[in-house]
């Protein structure tokens, strides 16, 4: 299986294991700068080189030795599931992908004809009523997870502790998880802990959010789109998620963590 999903910088100073929808587009960008002195023009997740990716043939063997021989510091980032599942709605669902197109082809009318969602119209720009859709979008969420129908699940929307735990099924061993509620602190602190050819300065490097403006803007607050149902079934999906990254599962209006990520827990837990 490898290491699907992890990224290295050139100079092999730092290794990052890609959470979707937890500011990978910026941390990429990140690590590109530390070795490079300069951004990549575009998407990051488009780079085929100036990073090694396992993605990229090339770069397995060199990340497989890296991780597996822990010679670098090796980090991952995770978010609130309740605002990383809502982003992944107005983002992949809702809005007009880098191509000019839905996301994934035939995916959204599916998701109208079947699960009876609206996404805006054909731009992604009309009112629609976004709560009832998103709620619709759940129960196609938690289908694809507990199920796989009508298709697997996306990288999207499915559980970060999935994503985190091939890393360490397969020899790998985390130095830091942050939040990205935190993004700074945690990102200083990785950056305090390796050398890199460019000195990064945290205050001055932009946010790389490659999903703004794709589709309509959130028009209420994170906690009006959960009622009790949509909330039994974020647990469902996310359980492991909000108990070892340490979220707030009773309030779907607080982003933020509410204790401590225990790292030896993590790897106990998603090595079993």
């Amino acid at each position: 299986m490898g290491f699907p999903g992890t990224w290295m910088t050139e100079s092999e100073s730092v290794v990052y294991r890609v959470v979707p929808k937890c500011a990978c587009s910026t941390i990429g960008q990140i690590m590109f700068y530390s070795d490079h002195g300069t951004f990549f023009e575009g998407d990051i997740h488009d780079a085929q080189s100036g990073m090694h990716k396992w993605a990229l043939e090339n770069s397995q063997d060199l990340i497989t030795r890296n991780v597996q021989s822990h010679k670098s510091y090796a980090f991952t980032c995770v978010r609130n599931p309740y605002t990383r599942i809502l982003s992944s709605f107005f983002d992949k669902i809702c809005g007009i992908q880098r191509n000019g197109k839905r996301y994934r082809g035939n995916l959204v009318p599916t998701l109208i004809y079947n699960y009876g969602i609206e996404v805006g119209g054909d731009d992604g720009k009309q009112e629609f009523d976004q709560i009832k859709s998103f709620r619709r979008f759940l129960l196609f969420a938690r289908d694809t997870i507990r199920w796989r129908r009508p298709m697997d699940p996306d990288i999207h929307w499915s559980a970060m502790s999935g994503h985190v735990a091939t890393f360490i099924a397969n020899g790998g061993q985390y130095d830091r998880i942050f939040w990205t509620e935190a993004f700074n602190d945690g990102m200083q602190d990785v950056l305090d802990h390796i050398q890199t050819p460019h000195s990064v300065d945290l205050k001055e490097i932009p946010r790389f959010n490659e999903s703004e403006g794709h589709g309509p803007t959130r028009a209420h607050p994170v906690e009006d789109y959960f009622d009790d149902l949509s909330m039994h079934l974020v647990y469902e999906i996310y359980k492991r998620d909000f108990e070892l990254f340490k979220y707030d599962f009773e309030n779907p209006g607080n982003k933020m963590p509410i204790g401590e990520i225990d790292l030896d827990e993590v790897h106990a837990k998603l090595g079993e």
